[in-house]
């Protein structure tokens, strides 16, 4: 997703990281770029905190098509699933997820600094995961789900 700072000059972009399993929002990346060796990095912080997916959706964004990238998913063990251009409805969830971040936090807020984009993004993340239940998770939010289902693997990450 890109956006621009209240002064408009200096644009931005997020890499919104989303589990398929539970809906769960794993990471938010605010930066004014976001390369393929980034996406290694983020991927190598979410390996440490939660291990990593059989199979990771995403575009076909240079980011993704990158060296670094694509060979430290061969490396990882990870499968790279490319949606069809033009078909973003091949990853439902991670639109879904962009579309609401887009309604209440870039729409609501006019932002200055970056640091206060990822502010934002990550106290709303915590909300997104800790307090909105969903009903294709029963009533739970994804952090609760999560935990009932703990040891269930997790099979797809969106990007």
């Amino acid at each position: 997703m890109s956006d621009a700072l209240a002064c408009g000059r200096r644009r931005f972009r997020t890499f919104n990281v989303v589990d398929d399993f539970n809906r769960e929002a794993l990471h938010i990346e605010v930066d004014t770029s976001l390369t393929s060796t980034r996406l290694v990095r983020i991927f190598e912080q979410l390996k440490r905190d939660n291990g990593l997916p059989q199979v990771l959706r995403s575009d076909n964004g240079p980011e993704f098509l990158g060296e670094p990238f694509t060979q430290w998913t061969k490396a990882d063990g990870v499968a790279i699933q490319y949606l069809h251009p033009g078909k973003p409805n091949q990853n439902a969830y991670i639109e879904r997820f962009n579309r609401t971040f887009r309604e209440e936090v870039l729409d609501q807020h006019l932002f200055a600094r970056l640091e206060d984009v990822r502010e934002a993004a990550h106290r709303w993340m915590i909300d997104c995961n800790e307090a909105r239940p969903h009903d294709s998770l029963g009533g739970l939010t994804p952090a609760e789900y999560r935990v009932t289902r703990a040891g269930s693997p997790t099979f797809a990450v969106s990007a």
